[in-house]
């Protein structure tokens, strides 16, 4: 029996990876990557490889064998990840996995906004399948916006459309944590986990505490999801991914990601992380 997990080279993935490290022996875990390359540190670390591409499905026969747990971690690629998803459940299938955990969106077929379609075609292609599964309904990483700070220091504001509305987001490493703890322990089939951070933040706030790490004057530049979208296509984002993330804004302010449900952090044990430590550990660099 292995723990494979797919997307393994990614900022979750390899988080997870690590994590299982740390609770199994090497030689039980298979990372499914597209560039051995990338993998090279898991492999000199005993983790076994499996080279596929979520849009070659033949890439992914042997990925997988009877009694498997796998976590499919979500494509990146949107628009295309329905197919790419339904490769890894069939390949599952044919394999007969013992869990098949996907990393899916928060509220999960309640959730109204564009970003979400693709995980509710695939959480309903997974209960479809009849493989015992876990739905890991993930919230909004701090990372979506502490990856942005250059930006925010150089223009001193937090810009957004989100007006009001709260975002109770965790760091990655907690949803990677969640995880680690579904694929290791037990009694976790049929369930959907409602992932999110301990406390939810709005947008003053989270300008304040950029403003209060750095010293710096950081203001909330609330606009509509119109300009918001204008902005991004002006900074060079293709204008399908700002309209979906102009739909994001608009979600947020709507209350979709402020739930604060606790599943996150009674599942990894632990409280989940505050913004506020993130921001500053992306200002140490």
């Amino acid at each position: 029996m292995s723990i494979v997990v797919t997307g393994a080279t990614g900022h979750l993935g390899r988080l997870v990876v690590e994590g299982l490290l740390e609770k199994v022996p090497a030689d039980q875990i298979t990372a499914v990557v597209r560039d051995t390359a990338k993998a090279a540190a898991l492999a000199d670390r005993g983790v076994r490889l499996h080279v596929a591409d979520y849009n070659r499905p033949e890439t992914l026969s042997g990925a997988f064998a009877a009694g498997d747990k796998v976590l499919l971690i979500s494509g990146s690629e949107v628009g295309q990840r329905g197919p790419q998803h339904q490769a890894v459940i069939d390949a599952a299938k044919e394999a007969g996995v013992a869990l098949l955990a996907y990393t899916s969106v928060l509220g999960g077929p309640a959730a109204d906004f564009s970003l979400a379609d693709e995980h509710k075609v695939t959480e309903r292609a997974i209960i479809d399948s009849g493989l015992p599964y876990v739905l890991l309904r993930n919230g909004w990483y701090n990372e979506n916006y502490t990856d942005n700070l250059p930006t925010v220091l150089e223009h001193g504001a937090v810009v957004g459309a989100a007006g009001e509305g709260r975002v109770a987001s965790a760091a990655r490493a907690d949803y990677a944590a969640a995880a680690v703890a579904v694929l290791t322990g037990e009694g976790h089939e049929g369930k959907a986990y409602e992932l999110s951070g301990d406390t939810a933040w709005g947008f003053a706030e989270y300008a304040g505490v950029v403003a209060r790490q750095t010293g710096k004057e950081i203001v909330y530049g609330a606009v509509s999801p119109a300009e918001y979208q204008a902005i991004l296509t002006g900074a060079g984002v293709p204008e399908p991914l700002a309209v979906i993330l102009s739909d994001v804004e608009a979600a947020i302010e709507r209350g979709r990601l402020d739930a604060t449900p606790g599943e996150l952090s009674r599942l990894i044990g632990r409280p989940t992380t505050p913004i506020a430590d993130s921001v500053a550990a992306a200002l140490k660099g």
